[in-house]
């Protein structure tokens, strides 16, 4: 499926010779979308010289027809129409880049999203060609542009001592990378470390957290600066600049416990913070680590708070990771045998509007917490191999048991003879108090969905709520590095599938549950990822950076300091006294690493003297000529762009 404009004139080597090519996107566009007539007329767009379509444009054979094209010196100019440039845009520059292009002189245009998804039949066909054509008018006048490159010092500091914070670290360390690890407690370990058997195989939480923390102090090039916080942030990739500053309680004595020593509950203690407070720390990455909160429930939720028989998942591993159950027969807890015990699920996770109650903040947690399935099945599986004589109930909305190993435990638990019971999230169960007298001091309603919506009663000793995950609280960072947050209020990775470790902010990157619940090997899993992207950002001792950003026509600012008041990041455009035809004036100069490129200066200049390289206004005109023309004024829109061509050159 290609085409090629036969009758175009050959163009000189130094004039614009654009290609268009447009994706089937595998009937994604081409249902809605007339591809071959949009080529069709794209043909006779003034500059383009070959227009071709393809089933896949972002396969290997589809960019192969772009890379022969460019070898071949048939075009160099290069427009693709098919689906959100943020899936694919890095795709298609590096395909440039490899045939020897210039990978900005590139520009695509989105007939997914903002075509075949929205639009049907000749609305659909109409619109994806002027959107097109308005690509190809601003290609024509694509200058070559190069990286912006900054030194980058290989150097990285990991906010958060949990697992996730600590895998990073040594990642990073054994790949020749210094670290600061910037704890907020006196404890590495974080939540990993008030659990008991992880499940799925009942790994010893705290053997996990022993030896990633004995990595950790040993290394001679991780720094561990523990009781401490940012509370200042500045610079950009390659060259940030962070204040740490004592955290409150970090003075706290700790019993005298020595440093390196695991302390149930809180983790492996680390060494007392010492040296100047606050003092600065120079680094070249980010990477946030700094984990979760469990879900504490309301007073009076499920009776929590109002009856001592009633705990949460959490408080109970950690009740049961130091108990002996040699010779006992059942479950024992403040000196009262537990006979019966019913856990409740989705407590503070999968929250419905208008069925749950909101927090003091006007919030819901309608994420899944993922995890809370299997910690709640394997302290089950626990207690019934451990205490056969105490019964356990299961009153859950949808078991979640994924991942390798864990729908096994799932199984376990029903040869163990776990009760499981299901509910739904109209309908939950109630706790209440048993009648004086009764043998069991709470009682649990529940309406069965396994028995076709039967109401049971169970008498228990205990009711233990299963709680979900929540993101950390960290909200001073969160607006201090302009952090993106989630509708769930966890850390917004900037595509979930072809960059999830990366932030916008370039240089930060995400470990473990601060970004979504995990378990420990998910959690150790992004850390990893983080830090092997953060290795190949340092590796070359600079990063380089795309050239969209603001500049100054210093011959026509007149320094009215209105860009420096509109620019959206402090520092990235300031006025400077410079020379210009021998005078001594204050014109606006841009830090191009600080820029966001996001044209707010453009817009407030007087006198027109800035544009953001790559999105130029002479180049929105063209777009906005090619959007408004048709068949019979294009001759007078290729005049045009023929001026600015020349202009430009």
């Amino acid at each position: 499926m290609t085409g090629h404009n036969d009758d175009a004139p050959a163009a000189s080597p130094d004039r614009a010779k654009v290609g268009v090519y447009i994706c089937y996107c595998g009937g994604n566009i081409s249902d809605h979308v007339d591809v071959e007539k949009v080529r069709d007329r794209l043909e006779q767009v003034p500059g383009v010289v070959v227009a071709r379509t393809n089933m896949f444009m972002c396969s290997d054979p589809g960019q192969e027809l772009i890379m022969q094209d460019l070898r071949d010196g048939v075009i160099n100019r290069v427009v693709v129409a098919s689906c959100s440039p943020s899936l694919h845009e890095t795709t298609f520059r590096a395909a440039i880049a490899r045939a020897g292009g210039n990978p900005y002189q590139y520009e695509h245009a989105n007939i997914r999203e903002q075509v075949s998804w929205v639009h049907h039949g000749d609305a659909a066909t109409d619109k994806a060609s002027r959107l097109v054509a308005a690509a190809a008018g601003k290609a024509r006048l694509l200058t070559p542009l190069e990286p912006i490159r900054v030194p980058a010092r290989r150097h990285a500091v990991v906010i958060g001592g949990g697992v996730a914070g600590m895998r990073a670290a040594i990642d990073l360390a054994a790949r020749g990378i210094r670290v600061a690890l910037v704890e907020k407690s006196r404890f590495l370990g974080g939540g990993v470390a008030r659990l008991g058997r992880l499940a799925p195989d009942g790994e010893d939480a705290a053997a996990v957290v022993r030896d990633l923390a004995t990595q950790v102090l040993r290394s001679p090039d991780i720094t561990v600066r523990a009781g401490a916080e940012v509370t200042a942030f500045s610079g950009y990739v390659g060259n940030f600049s962070l204040e740490i500053s004592r955290a409150p309680g970090a003075a706290a004595p700790t019993d005298g416990v020595h440093p390196g020593v695991f302390v149930p509950g809180k983790g492996v203690l680390a060494p007392a913070p010492s040296g100047d407070d606050p003092f600065t720390l120079e680094t070249g990455v980010i990477v946030l680590a700094t984990g979760f909160s469990s879900y504490v429930p309301r007073r009076g939720e499920y009776g929590f708070g109002g009856h001592p028989g009633v705990v949460t998942l959490p408080d109970l591993i950690r009740t049961l990771d130091g108990m002996d159950a040699r010779g006992a027969k059942t479950l024992v807890l403040g000196g009262r045998p537990i006979r019966r015990l019913a856990m409740i699920h989705c407590v503070g996770s999968r929250q419905i509007p208008g069925i749950h109650e909101e927090n003091e903040h006007g919030q819901l947690n309608e994420h899944c917490s993922r995890v809370c399935c299997s910690a709640a099945i394997n302290a089950a599986n626990a207690i019934r191999e451990s205490f056969p004589g105490t019964s356990v109930y299961e009153l859950y909305r949808d078991i979640r048991t994924y991942g390798r190993g864990q729908e096994e435990m799932y199984a376990r638990a029903s040869a163990n003879k776990v009760v499981f019971m299901r509910f739904s999230a109209e309908t939950p169960p109630v706790v209440s108090t048993s009648p004086a007298g009764g043998a069991f001091p709470l009682e649990v309603t529940v309406t069965d969905e396994l028995t076709f919506g039967e109401t049971l009663q169970v008498p228990v000793d205990l009711v233990v709520l299963v709680t979900g995950m929540e993101p950390g609280p960290i909200p001073e960072l969160v607006e201090m590095l302009k952090l993106p947050v989630g509708a769930d209020r966890f850390l917004l990775e900037t595509h979930p599938k072809l960059r999830p470790v990366e932030l916008p902010v370039a240089g930060v990157f995400l470990a473990g549950t601060c970004q979504a619940p995990m378990d420990v090997g998910e959690a150790c899993n992004a850390a990893s990822a983080a830090a092997v992207k953060a290795v190949s950002l340092l590796g070359a001792g600079h990063v380089e950076l795309d050239p969209f950003v603001a500049e100054v026509d210093v011959r026509a600012c007149t320094g009215t300091g209105a860009c420096v008041e509109a620019c959206l990041n402090e520092g990235a455009i300031r006025l400077e006294t410079m020379d210009v035809d021998g005078k001594r004036v204050a014109r606006a100069h841009v830090t191009p690493a600080l820029c966001l490129g996001c044209g707010a200066c453009v817009a407030v200049c007087p006198q027109n003297a800035i544009n953001i390289t790559g999105w130029t206004l002479g180049q929105y005109e063209a777009m906005v000529d090619m959007i408004v023309s048709d068949a019979a004024s294009r001759e007078q829109a290729d005049d045009d762009a023929t001026v600015r061509e020349a202009a430009l050159a």
